[in-house]
């Protein structure tokens, strides 16, 4: 009977863990429906920017108060669930706090956690406040309505509990010290769940001992959960984030990628040394698609930058298209985006293979009104805090728009019959170019 706990936490802990890696290989796998990019050139850079983006938290404290409170979170949450080790190990083998042999540096681990638990649980309820009472209006959009707007809730109830959880299991666990129960030897600093104390101080040690036992089990499942629950969730970021900014931009911000083919022909049309009719470069030959109208037809980063959308909306409250009233949110195409990804997963988890469903990402998640209202500024890509592109998509469907389907806007197909009659894109002659010199 005796190891009854430890058999069910083993179980637990087998579940938990379990679940965890089959839906991370079911995103990698999706991920690795894209094609794979030029992602691994300036890798100094690359590192540079992990360390000073993804983990200095850099572009997120652009915006004080936000950025403040979610350092706190990020912080307070990734050092907190170092005592998950510990709460892994008492569960296994049935001792408790096992890192207490460590004396004075326990006690100080201890106070911090607690210190960083109340500070997660303060920014957790003014971001619910933020969201919910204040209502910042880039958490207002029409894309962050259903299942967007009560995820985000749900994740930070998830850490109002957590926390919660964490402070009560200490507050009973001192009170079990201070009453020299068995096995909950003195050990650890609590400043935060001391002020708890009077709660339980009347409380008989059995009830205090069900109680610290509980919070105890709910604190653990809880995080295992959370664990699972962020497949579902745009907190993925939680864990995409790094790998993210890794694999981001490295090139500056106005260059947009060439066509190898697509080049190639234009330097044949401007090069009169060249022969038009001579063989193809040797490794350029003409792609089977120009741009993109589905997810299969994005690149790996694309597909990760869609799975690390945090949703914050940063980048659409920044798009000029959308504050003049456009369509257009940079934020929406990241989210169908994976929407579309995550349906093209569920058709393979099915099928075993992708089955043509008739639908694709333009037209029956993004229109192409959205793709040619952006002014291609790079707003969005700037302002995203885990370097997420959402231009480089936009362009991909224009492509596809423009070289595929001939379906360019009519500005735009005159000044492109311009630019191939008259060598510019106004409609005059090109002898005729500098006339405005002598208006």
């Amino acid at each position: 009977m005796q190891y009854i706990p430890n058999i069910l936490f083993l179980i637990l802990l087998l579940v938990g863990s379990g679940f965890f890696i089959k839906n991370s290989k079911k995103i990698i796998r999706n991920i690795k429906l894209g094609y794979k990019g030029n992602d691994l050139d300036h890798k100094k850079e690359r590192w540079t920017n992990v360390f000073r983006i993804a983990l200095g938290q850099s572009k997120m404290v652009v915006r004080p108060i936000a950025g403040i409170l979610h350092v706190v979170v990020y912080v307070g949450f990734v050092i907190i669930n170092i005592e998950v080790l510990e709460i892994i190990i008492d569960g296994l083998f049935g001792t408790h706090r096992i890192f207490s042999s460590i004396g004075t540096l326990y006690n100080i681990l201890i106070a911090s956690f607690e210190l960083l638990a109340f500070l997660v649980l303060v920014s957790v309820i003014i971001f619910w406040i933020r969201r919910n009472i204040k209502r910042i209006k880039r958490f207002l959009s029409p894309e962050m309505k259903g299942w967007p707007k009560n995820d985000a809730n749900i994740i930070l109830y998830f850490e109002m509990v957590l926390m919660s959880l964490f402070l009560i299991m200490n507050a009973t666990d001192k009170q079990l010290q201070i009453l020299g129960a068995e096995q909950y030897i003195k050990a650890g600093s609590f400043p935060i769940s001391s002020f708890l104390l009077p709660l339980f101080e009347n409380l008989s040690q059995s009830s205090l001992i069900i109680l610290e036992r509980s919070a105890w089990w709910l604190h653990i499942t809880g995080i295992f959960i959370f664990l699972n629950y962020l497949y579902f969730s745009k907190h993925l970021h939680i864990l995409l984030a790094f790998p993210n900014v890794y694999y981001g931009s490295v090139s500056p911000k106005g260059k947009f990628k060439n066509l190898a083919s697509v080049t190639k022909e234009v330097k044949l049309m401007m090069d009169p040394t060249v022969d038009p009719f001579a063989a193809p470069a040797e490794g350029i030959s003409d792609p089977a698609k120009f741009g993109a109208s589905d997810v299969l037809d994005l690149s790996r980063t694309q597909l990760l930058n869609a799975y690390t959308c945090t949703e914050c909306g940063r980048c659409t409250s920044n798009c000029p298209a959308n504050q003049t009233g456009k369509k257009l949110s940079p934020r929406k195409i990241m989210m169908d985006t994976r929407d579309r990804l995550e349906e093209v997963g569920k058709s393979i988890d099915t099928n075993g293979v992708f089955i043509p469903d008739n639908k694709q990402l333009l037209g029956d998640y993004i229109t192409k009104e959205e793709l040619w209202a952006c002014t291609t500024c790079n707003a969005c890509v700037e302002s995203c805090p885990v370097s997420i592109d959402p231009l480089s998509i936009i362009m991909d469907m224009r492509q596809y728009l423009v070289m595929e389907q001939s379906a360019a806007p009519n500005e735009l197909n005159i000044a492109m019959s311009n630019i191939e009659n008259n060598g510019a894109p106004w409609p005059y002659n090109q002898m005729d170019r500098l006339n405005w010199k002598n208006e």
